[in-house]
């Protein structure tokens, strides 16, 4: 190679019969080796989608805020141009270990990772000490747009998701998701009926809870928002009011007395779902908001609602649409500004509108359960 070039130390692989590199690349080199596919361009003419920018700030600030614990995949880059690989030994273990020269006149486009480059980029600007840390890198040699496209689509090809649960199971920075593992470790029906993996539960399962749906339900109870910590007095009111509904919902304890099996609970009442769940929060928000003083009496009323998916005339336009259960918002509110009129605690101003905008039937069967 005779002109001026980038020289990394790599190492060498070989997939689907080519070869391909992985170098260590400074972060703050990042912005100025890679360049995003031109966003101005069709999409059938670009090897990438286009840059969300709405998701920058976010990976940006997880960088920027977790500095001694942040972690990055590797980025996926395309070399259009000359690149020499030069092994640090002719046999050996060391044959695939060697010096990388990429053209400085070559381009290199992303294949995968461009949101986390205009991270980078913005993190950087915030902490210049993080411009010397490094991220790794896999180079291959380009083939031409067809494969550069091609390659986008196997790279996520098989990319899925990690559920919400697993998330809040494994995520030790959110407070709030601490304090949901804490509650299922600390309440016996919790421990032993909760899905701590998926977001929802098959028919035959027989967990009864989701850490994702208890971790909804409590944020509503205690009212803070994502970011705030929760304190003693919340832990200790959360841990408090869930005991207290779980001891005024005699069929959640026939489950945790193994009297009955949690996937017949599912088949036949509201109870046994999330958007059960998530309402009794919700209502218990307000309950401790109206009724400070004598909130935990007032629960033992969870006892009177006929929870049973049959009775349609109550839970129709409310829990249940078309006959199947319904968890939109809108729903989860219905379900509660019913369990309020049991508590005999009216909904607040935006409970209220929800109810008079969402179905004459829903708002009759709310009247006919008074």
């Amino acid at each position: 190679m005779d002109e001026n070039s980038y020289d990394f130390t790599a190492i060498r692989g070989v997939q689907a019969g080519a070869a391909y590199f992985v170098i260590m690349v400074p972060l703050k080199v990042v912005p100025r080796l890679f360049r995003f596919d031109d966003e101005v361009l069709p999409p059938q003419l670009r090897a990438q989608r286009v840059l969300n920018r709405a998701r920058v700030p976010e990976i940006a600030r997880y960088i920027a805020e977790n500095p001694g614990e942040y972690i990055l995949s590797s980025l996926c880059a395309s070399v259009d141009g000359e690149l020499e690989f030069t092994p640090a030994a002719a046999t050996g273990t060391f044959r695939a270990v060697g010096q990388l020269r990429i053209a400085m006149s070559a381009t290199i486009l992303i294949n995968d990772g461009q949101h986390r480059r205009a991270a980078i980029e913005e993190a950087i600007q915030e902490r210049a000490l993080l411009g010397d840390e490094t991220i790794s890198v896999v180079v291959f040699a380009d083939r031409g747009l067809k494969r550069s496209q091609q390659m986008f689509a196997d790279l996520n090809l098989h990319a899925v998701r990690p559920t919400k649960s697993i998330k809040l199971l494994y995520d030790h920075r959110d407070d709030l998701a601490k304090l949901s593992r804490e509650l299922v470790n600390e309440i016996p029906l919790f421990r032993d009926f909760t899905d701590l993996e998926k977001t929802s539960i098959s028919n035959r399962s027989l967990k009864l809870f989701t850490l994702s749906t208890i971790h909804q339900a409590t944020a509503e109870l205690i009212g803070k928002p994502k970011t705030a910590v929760p304190t003693q007095d919340d832990r200790a009111l959360a841990l408090r009011f869930w005991t207290e509904v779980i001891s005024n919902m005699p069929d959640w304890q026939r489950v945790l007395t193994r009297d009955v099996v949690a996937a017949e609970l599912r088949r036949d009442y509201i109870h046994a779902h999330g958007v059960a769940v998530q309402a009794i929060a919700i209502a218990g928000a307000r309950l401790l908001k109206m009724r400070p003083k004598n909130w935990s009496a007032r629960l033992t009323k969870l006892r009177e609602i006929d929870w049973s998916r049959a009775n349609r005339t109550l839970w129709d336009g409310r829990a249940l649409v078309a006959g199947k259960l319904n968890k939109s918002r809108n729903n989860v509110i219905l379900v509660s500004n019913l369990i309020l009129q049991t508590f005999d605690v009216p909904p607040c101003a935006e409970n209220e509108r929800i109810e008079s905008l969402y179905g004459t039937r829903s708002t009759n069967s709310l009247r006919a359960a008074s």
